[in-house]
């Protein structure tokens, strides 16, 4: 089943795109979406630095398939992704995920 959402973040595109090029997030966004839970292997589908990346989930058990587009708009980053996966996704799944890249990152204080 296919599901889209979009919004717009207030983040730079340079920062989000250093927040959804990472491994770790697509293996536990594809867990998530396709209901296999814990981390799955992940492939890398198709990329343009900075604007586009889709990847897949790999292995045994249902397949999810997501992408993200990011494009500047005003003093943001317009974020549209979609996702394909074998069990039925809400929109709400797919809002939560933007919810996430909008959050304020933590990051410690540097220690002296």
């Amino acid at each position: 089943m296919a599901s889209k959402a979009d919004r717009t973040l207030v983040k730079s595109p340079p920062e989000l795109w250093e927040l959804v090029d990472d491994p770790e997030l697509m293996a536990r966004w594809c867990a998530l979406l396709s209901g296999r839970g814990g981390r799955v292997p992940v492939t890398v589908t198709g990329r343009a630095d900075g604007e586009r990346i889709a990847w897949r989930s790999s292995g045994d058990g249902p397949v999810a398939v997501v992408e993200l587009r990011l494009a500047e708009k005003g003093f943001g980053t317009k974020v549209a992704i979609s996702a394909t996966c074998e069990r039925q996704l809400s929109g709400d799944m797919l809002e939560s995920l933007l919810d996430e890249l909008g959050s304020p990152q933590r990051r410690p204080f540097a220690r002296a």
